[in-house]
């Protein structure tokens, strides 16, 4: 059991809404197992409120905070200071405030990569990708996929504009990588479904059980892997058709595990081993 003191350290989280967060769950089971005086509580933060909330981390000195919908973006301009990966990707999920000082982060981006290379075996030098949607979700995973080395990423959305947006911000970063963006409807996007080695849903859609019915899966060769960001107790529709095609997939549940690790790690300098964090979530 946490121990509340005045020595207690406050984490938390900023998200509009916050109700349905596991991350209270995983971090402060891991202030228990290690001992570790602090705890973890998910703050309910309206959008027009958010300068206020910073400015009480400071003030009431809480020692960081992960940042979800919808402020990962809004929340930049109220830091002191941004990590280069997330000042690329243009989204901040974890802030560390050291003396008043308030340092941004983005471990989307790794959690994305470590979920990937352990729940897919995959290996991301010299190979083609396929991101489908164009929100901050899809540039963390460019941004970590180019950084690794990848070929090629096709960065497929329902408005091709949104898709090109991002390009134009990482062309120069990664000249060697080969980017290019269509829309769904667009005959180049089944000839990239066809030669992707990974394919990654990065929007929303399957949280509800909906399909993804612009993923033909019939276009996919046999040897891509497939990782859905949506997770679900019961797998996404998108994870139980892949299976049933025998594609090697994984759902967004590790990938919300591993930024939560990499989160920790910053805060604390504790690195938990990997998968703890996901052991905690199977228990639920």
């Amino acid at each position: 059991m946490i121990s509340l003191s005045g020595n207690t350290r406050v984490y938390g989280l900023l998200g509009d809404p916050v109700t349905h967060s596991l991350s209270p769950l995983m971090h402060n089971h891991a202030f228990q197992e290690y001992q570790i005086n602090s705890v973890y509580v998910p703050f309910h933060v309206l959008p027009n409120n958010l300068p206020a909330a910073v400015d009480g981390l400071r003030a009431l000195n809480v020692a960081g905070v992960n940042v979800t919908i919808p402020h990962k973006e809004t929340v930049l301009a109220h830091l002191d200071q941004v990590d280069p990966t997330a000042q690329l990707i243009g989204a901040v999920n974890t802030v560390v405030n050291q003396e008043g000082t308030l340092h941004g982060y983005n471990t989307d981006a790794s959690g994305f990569m470590r979920s990937v290379s352990h729940e897919l075996d995959f290996v991301p030098e010299g190979q083609d990708i396929v991101l489908l949607g164009a929100g901050g979700a899809c540039r963390a995973a460019a941004v970590a996929l180019a950084s690794a080395g990848v070929k090629s990423i096709t960065i497929a959305n329902r408005h091709k504009s949104r898709a090109e947006r991002i390009i134009s911000d990482l062309h120069f970063p990664f000249p060697r990588v080969h980017f290019t963006a269509c829309d769904y409807n667009h005959s180049g996007y089944l000839h990239a479904l066809s030669g992707a080695d990974l394919i990654a849903n990065t929007t929303s859609l399957g949280l509800h059980g909906e399909e993804i019915n612009f993923l033909p899966l019939e276009h996919i060769k046999g040897g891509a892997s497939i990782f859905d960001m949506v997770y679900s107790s019961s797998e996404t529709t998108l994870i139980k058709k892949s299976r049933a095609m025998k594609l090697s997939c994984t759902d967004g549940l590790g990938m919300l595990a591993a930024q939560g690790e990499d989160a920790f790690f910053l805060w604390t300098g504790v690195r938990l081993p990997d998968g703890f964090m996901r052991k905690v979530l199977h228990k639920l």
